[in-house]
């Protein structure tokens, strides 16, 4: 049973209230675990069966083979850092071969933080609150090697959310300890992000679609796309056309006189920024 997710709004900044609780950002895919009469299916968040896509996670640690419906995320880990690996994560989800599947899933494989539960023992409990719904999965699943509770934190205070901006975390996932499960968007779930910022040089920009080339250093480059205003991108191309060095052909070249602010959440595996944003133009 395919039962869709349900979706952070956004909050820029940390806050303290003690009717929401905390949990860390993933950067993983979202799956829906349904088990029905013994038998697992799994889903992506568009409703996609995945089931034979993720072998490792077949053995739900659901008690007496309960009918339940479980919202996760599945994580790549690269053991020698202990930190997520998202590009592993895409090439395991883009294999089609099973013998690559069975031999990515012994190799490396993935592990499943479960942030709610849905259906416990064939009744329909998103109406219930969060709080209750927290302590039903507590019940209704253990962990193993492959599936964990996703970690919570009751009561956050000042303290924990300041020290955020210090951490290499994505950002934390502010819940509503009253909310109902509602597929879709809604504002009781809130992804704050732990943004970082740092300036790049403007390189160039793309031809055919749009895009700034952007550098930092003697060997970051990246792409800033749909983060930039169209207002920004007017008064960048009326300067730029005074700068250009030369062209190939996907991009023109311009001199780097052009900084830019951005901000990122996402970090690589190496700790480079990953998709940033464009916030402001350096002057």
């Amino acid at each position: 049973m395919f039962l869709a997710p349900m979706l952070t709004g956004r909050q820029e900044s940390p806050f303290v209230d003690d009717r929401y609780i905390v949990e860390p950002k993933l950067d993983g895919q979202r799956l829906i675990l349904s088990m029905e009469h013994g038998h697992l299916r799994i889903y992506s968040a568009h409703g996609f069966d995945l089931t034979s896509q993720y072998p490792e996670f077949h053995w739900l640690p659901v008690a007496d083979n309960e009918d339940v419906v479980l919202d996760g995320i599945a994580i790549a880990v690269d053991p020698e850092t202990g930190r997520g690996n998202p590009d592993w994560l895409a090439k395991r989800y883009r294999m089609s071969k099973q013998m690559d599947i069975k031999e990515a899933s012994m190799r490396n494989p993935l592990h499943c933080f479960v942030i709610d539960i849905l259906r416990y023992k064939g009744e329909d409990i998103r109406e219930r609150p969060l709080a209750e719904r927290k302590e039903l999965l507590s019940e209704a699943m253990e962990s193993n090697l492959r599936f964990s509770r996703i970690p919570y934190i009751d009561h956050p205070d000042r303290g924990l959310t300041d020290s955020l901006r210090g951490s290499s975390m994505e950002g934390l996932v502010a819940k509503d300890k009253r909310s109902a499960y509602r597929s879709g968007k809604n504002d009781s779930w809130l992804l704050i992000r732990n943004y970082r910022y740092f300036n790049a040089r403007i390189a160039g920009y793309r031809k055919n679609q749009f895009g700034w080339l952007v550098e930092s250093g003697e060997e970051w480059r990246s792409i800033v796309t749909d983060s930039v205003p169209a207002a920004y991108r007017q008064a960048f191309y009326g300067i730029a056309k005074l700068l250009v060095t030369g062209e190939d052909k996907d991009y023109v070249y311009v001199r780097p006189e052009i900084e830019a602010c951005l901000r990122y959440a996402k970090q690589r595996p190496d700790g480079t920024p990953f998709q940033p944003e464009f916030v402001r133009f350096v002057v």
